[in-house]
Formats: structure tokens, C-alpha cells, sequence
């Protein structure tokens, strides 16, 4: 599948990695680099707009943490000449109605501006949608966001997302900067062989939205993270499973007729057929395009499972549907190990009486115990289907007893 993408997309470099708990890591790079040093599974590329989920991660973050609520207005944390009302939760969501770009023609030059440029120029950004009217995609509210985490925590973005998301995950082939062999990027001519590449760009203030660089496994793991964190990181030391859930939270379509896909707090959701549910984002940059996704849900899926694709051309959109297809064919052609169930502890005696079948305005329920929680469904609901589940909290010694909008990182349970 991956030989096929390269071959007939014409791409120069494609680099793919699934990532899964119960396998190594499967890799498979094709290609060449467009350099001396040879490709291969660690080549880096760049990631684009794959870089606002992490970004995303890191305003959660500071949520969980108490230096913010993604209610309040962006103005109340920054000093900005414009548009400060607009809300955390709108900016992450892509429904705040700010335009795409920083004033000017980013595009066109490939010149981002720096951070005073970026703030000095926001009156002259346009509002082009009220807020909370519909999607709108916008790279300068997700640079908003990059400065407002620096500011909450007293440096700058990168310096941020190195200690507090790539160090603790593993993270050790992602950064601002390509490094040593990494993938050029090109643009292929559309009516003949010839690959012309992509003058490199620094993306400046607008960083937090585009600016990352990686290499597949690296990126497979970061989707397996999105997809299932307590595999990847069991004390939540990055981000708490609720506030995950919090995050892969649908808020908004992509397109009020086609619901085909959707934003929650920084990540692109896209349902598959069978009650799953991919979860990560696309990225394109100047000879660039990646794709990187985790997947929840469905027979055969196995814990912490992710794929990225990474390829070095920036018009060979099959890039973007290859990761779906390759998670699709892991879980079909090597489903994950069926646990065996075993006997466990009763009910505890308060919640005995409430177990069994019950009726509420016409419809049928059933509770149960199940994993040391009380669960409710639908009688009828269809297989697969996530059950609620009661909330548990083994409260530790910091606990205050209040979660006010989700749980903080020192919270034990």
C-alpha cells in the first residue's frame, strides 16, 4: 500500500509507521531523500499543521493545571491590540471566526512574521464569521495559543513543548529544526518527472500552528498517544485519559451537510464504518504533506494504536487517506488478542439494588458492574457502542476535592 502511494503519486520520500501495544513498530520507507544520506524509518519531515495538536495538548495543559479556563477570552492572559474576546475553547475549535492567516501574504513571500509583527498587525486581522457560527480553520489563532502557552508558563513554545510533552513521551526525532538527513521537500511538475524543491521556510510566530519537523515512528507514537494516552503514559504526567476524552470531543463539522469529519479541541476526528472513530490531524507545508492518526474503537483494534505517513511532495493528496487505510487493514489482517474474561468482585452492597433492568420516559436501560464501575446502556443499543460509565476518584493527599473543568496532572486517580 505504501509502495503503491509512492509510485503512483510520484513522490519522492514516503515514510510510514504503525504504531501498536502489542507489536514492534512497523515502518516502511520508500524513496530517496533527496540528499547524500540515505532514507530510511528515523528520516525527519516536515509536519505542518500535525503541529497543533501537540500546541493543543499544551493549552489542555495549562487547564488542568488551573492557569487558565478554555472559556475565558485570550485578552485576559495576553496584552493584544484586537480580538481578545475570543475564547480559548472557540480558538482550539476552529469556531472563533478569525481569519486564516496573519495579516499579509504568508503564502505568497513564504515570510512569517515574528511575534511583535504578529501582535502588532491583529487590528488588521478580519473577523470573517461570528464566533461560535461555523467552522473556519485558522493558523493565527493557533498561533495565539503558542504565544499564550509561553506566557502561562514563563517561556517560549519550544522551549515549552521540549519539556513537557517530546521529552516525556519519547519524543527524540521531533523539533523545530530538520536536523542532519533530513527529507527535502519538492514539488513535482504536474506533465513531467522533474521534482523542484521547496525553498525552506521558518514559520516564525506562527510556529505553534505549522513548524515541526519529525519522522514517522515518532509521529505513529504521537497518534497512538492521541488515541489511547494511558498506554503511552500511565501517570498522565502529559495529559490526563479524561482530558483526552475532553479533547476527542466533537464540537464542530467540518461541513454542515457532509458530516464526514469534525474538530474537537485541536484534533481532527473522522469516523470510520463500525463505530470508530480516527483521531490526529493532517499537515501541509511547501514540498510537504503528512498525515497522522490514531484509532479508537471497532473489533480488532489494539491498544495504543497509531499510524502516521509522511511524504515529501505537496500536491499527492493520496498521503492523506493512506494512514485510515493502513489502521483499517492492521485491524482486519492482524486483529489484536481477544482477552479472555475472567471472574472478578462483586457490586459493592449500595450499589446491588441497582443493577438489572430499568425504564425511564419509555425506553429501556441496564446496570451493571463491570471493572469496578457502575455502567449504564441502552437495552437497545448497538454493539460497540461506548457504555457510560460511573466517575472514580482514589483521591490522594493533594486532592482538594474539587475537579473545576477536568482533572489537574497532580490528580492520582
Amino acid at each position: 500500500m505504501v509502495r503503491r502511494v509512492q509510485a503512483q503519486g510520484r513522490v519522492p520520500a514516503v515514510s510510514a509507521a504503525l504504531h501498536r501495544a502489542d507489536r514492534p513498530v512497523w515502518a516502511c520507507a520508500v524513496g530517496g531523500t533527496g540528499g547524500d544520506a540515505p532514507l530510511g524509518p528515523e528520516t525527519t519531515f516536515r509536519i505542518g499543521s500535525v503541529t497543533k495538536t501537540f500546541t493543543s495538548v499544551l493549552v489542555l495543559q495549562c487547564r488542568d493545571d488551573g492557569l487558565l479556563d478554555l472559556d475565558d477570552p485570550v485578552g485576559r492572559h495576553l496584552d493584544l491590540p484586537a480580538h481578545g474576546e475570543l475564547t480559548v475553547r472557540r480558538l482550539l475549535s476552529h469556531t472563533a471566526g478569525l481569519q486564516r492567516e496573519p495579516y499579509g501574504d504568508v503564502w505568497d513571500t513564504l515570510r512569517a512574521p515574528g511575534v511583535d509583527e504578529l501582535v502588532g498587525e491583529l487590528a488588521r486581522a478580519e473577523r470573517v464569521l461570528p464566533p461560535a457560527r461555523r467552522y473556519h480553520y485558522s493558523n493565527l489563532g493557533m498561533a495565539l495559543l503558542g504565544r499564550l502557552v509561553g506566557r502561562l508558563r514563563g517561556g517560549t513554545w519550544e522551549e515549552v513543548l521540549g519539556e513537557r510533552v517530546l521529552s516525556p513521551l519519547g519524543l527524540t526525532a521531533t523539533g523545530t529544526r530538520p536536523g542532519p538527513g533530513a527529507a527535502t521537500g519538492f514539488l513535482v511538475d504536474a506533465y513531467s518527472d522533474e521534482a523542484h524543491p521547496e525553498p525552506p521556510t521558518d514559520f516564525g510566530a506562527v510556529g505553534p500552528a505549522a513548524q515541526l519537523w519529525s519522522s514517522a515512528p515518532d509521529m505513529a507514537r504521537w497518534a497512538a498517544f492521541l488515541a489511547d494516552p494511558a498506554a503511552l503514559d500511565p501517570t498522565g504526567a502529559v495529559l490526563a485519559p479524561a482530558t483526552l476524552d475532553e479533547m476527542r470531543w466533537p464540537l464542530t463539522p467540518t461541513d454542515e451537510t457532509l458530516w464526514v469529519a469534525g474538530f474537537g479541541l485541536g484534533l481532527i476526528l473522522v469516523p470510520q464504518p463500525d463505530r470508530v472513530m480516527h483521531v490526529g490531524h493532517d499537515g501541509a507545508m511547501p514540498g510537504f504533506l503528512a498525515a497522522v492518526y490514531g484509532r479508537r474503537g471497532g473489533d480488532g483494534t489494539a491498544g495504543a494504536m497509531g499510524c502516521a505517513v509522511l511524504g515529501s511532495s505537496g500536491t499527492a493528496s493520496a498521503i492523506f487517506d493512506l494512514p485510515h487505510r493502513l489502521l483499517a487493514a492492521s485491524a482486519e489482517h492482524d486483529p489484536a488478542e481477544i482477552e479472555p474474561w475472567r471472574p472478578g468482585a462483586a457490586a459493592p452492597e449500595p450499589y446491588r439494588g441497582l443493577l438489572g433492568r430499568w425504564w425511564g420516559e419509555g425506553f429501556e436501560y441496564v446496570f451493571s458492574w463491570h471493572d469496578g464501575a457502575l455502567r449504564a446502556r441502552g437495552a437497545d443499543d448497538p454493539a460497540g457502542k461506548r457504555r457510560r460509565s460511573s466517575p472514580r476518584c482514589r483521591t490522594g493527599p493533594t486532592c482538594s476535592g474539587r475537579c473545576p473543568g477536568g482533572r489537574p496532572a497532580s490528580c492520582s486517580g
